[in-house]
């Protein structure tokens, strides 16, 4: 395959996990907080919305959240610090720092060059390409614990990855194996 004219990828979202370790009465955060959306007979999480950083987030009554939206972990704090902020309106003071656990990281990029995704399904093990149901190729990175998708314009998402450094890892052994073909 030709060279790889430019490599470049850049996180846009963080998926993480905490518990605040205290019951949240999720019904008054519905009825209180115009940011938030719970519908119990759907879903047992209330929704919230965050502006700054953008952000939403689910939050269970044992006290468990998954935030989502974040570009860097930065935001993440942000957005969680906003959540505890917003408890103490209806009266939950949160004591402790939640311990926040990263679940996954998508990034997307380019690595600069055309790809033959045709070519590439033949030559690459556990790939999945359906061009009539999707234009890109679903590639599974075992060895980084990434999964790519592989646009024919040299577009690339990564996901599946538990830091920054595991997102270049993987773009770099991904490199090297459409580099072999």
């Amino acid at each position: 395959m030709t060279k790889i004219v430019k490599k470049e990828i850049r996180v846009v979202n963080i998926v993480v996990s905490t518990s605040l370790e205290h019951d949240i009465p999720l019904e008054k955060m519905a009825a209180t907080l115009s940011n938030t959306e719970y519908n119990p007979e759907q879903f047992p999480g209330l929704v919230i919305r965050i502006k700054e950083p953008k952000t939403s987030a689910l939050i269970f009554s044992s006290g468990k959240v998954v935030c989502t939206g974040a570009r860097s972990m930065d935001k993440v704090e942000e957005s969680i610090a906003k959540i505890i902020k917003s408890l103490e309106k209806i009266g939950i003071k949160i004591k402790i720092k939640p311990e926040i656990k990263i679940q996954n990281i998508v990034a997307s990029g380019t690595i600069g060059m055309d790809l033959n995704l045709n070519t590439l399904t033949m030559k690459l093990d556990n790939t999945e390409y359906e061009p009539e149901q999707f234009p890109g190729l679903v590639y599974k990175l075992n060895e980084a614990k990434a999964t790519f998708l592989l646009f024919s314009n040299g577009k690339v998402v990564c996901t599946g990855t538990k830091s920054e450094k595991e997102v270049h890892a993987a773009l770099d052994m991904l490199i090297e194996n459409l580099k072999k073909i």
